[in-house]
């Protein structure tokens, strides 16, 4: 994971603690804004997201339609920090929840343009298309790290393509938080809140692999009583 960050360029680079030490889908971290962040409290608040619909982008409730709010680690807020002292966040507005036309006077009020101070731009200081992050900022990256192979040559055509990496997306950034939050020991229904999961069972049945010595902590309470 600390390869692949080094192997990204500086502005997008703050992204891999973003969803790593928050757990943020991909479109959460790309529509993080300096407002979303209490520094004070040391919770982030999960408003929203941007999200692409008929390949335009768009704000939208954060992944299950629901805001929620996530522990804020002090290496976190540091990294959040220094991207903002070089890059410093830029006024995005974008319609909300579908670029379509509105058809009805209630769909223009709902999906009127919104504007949000965005932590990460594109270079035309405009929010970031996860289809060019993906093919362009983060499988390089992989590959530069190591994780998948270099640019080949697909037998025929001779075009360059990428090794499949779909199990190496960034949403394997959120993956690693959940397992880091699990392994040092935290209750199984906390990280499923701050993952944005309605049913901590869900997550319990994802990640009950990465919980350590299940059940130890109570056969020790046991051994206690009888001891």
């Amino acid at each position: 994971m600390l390869a692949v960050r080094a192997a990204m360029p500086d502005r997008y680079r703050f992204l891999v603690e973003i969803g790593a030490g928050l757990g943020l889908w991909q479109g959460e971290a790309l529509g993080l804004s300096p407002e979303d962040i209490d520094f004070a409290k040391e919770i982030v608040h999960v408003r929203r997201q941007v999200k692409i619909v008929r390949a335009k982008l768009c704000f939208a409730l954060p992944k299950g339609r629901k805001v929620r709010d996530v522990p804020l680690p002090t290496s976190v807020a540091r990294a959040i920090q220094r991207h903002m002292e070089v890059f410093t966040p830029v006024p995005v507005t974008l319609p909300w929840d579908d670029p379509a036309p509105p058809e009805t006077s209630a769909e223009a009020k709902y999906r009127r343009p919104r504007t949000y101070s965005l932590l990460v731009t594109g270079r035309e200081r405009k929010a970031v298309n996860r289809n060019y992050f993906n093919s362009y900022v983060w499988k390089p990256a992989l590959a530069k790290a190591g994780v998948i192979a270099p640019l080949g040559e697909n037998e025929g055509n001779g075009a360059r393509v990428r090794e499949p990496s779909r199990e190496h997306g960034f949403h394997a950034l959120r993956h690693f938080y959940a397992s880091e939050e699990l392994e040092a020991g935290e209750s199984v229904v906390s990280p499923a809140r701050w993952l944005g999961h309605s049913d901590p069972g869900f997550t319990l049945r994802k990640y009950s692999h990465f919980l350590p010595r299940a059940g130890a902590r109570g056969s020790a309470a046991i051994d206690a009583v009888f001891a």
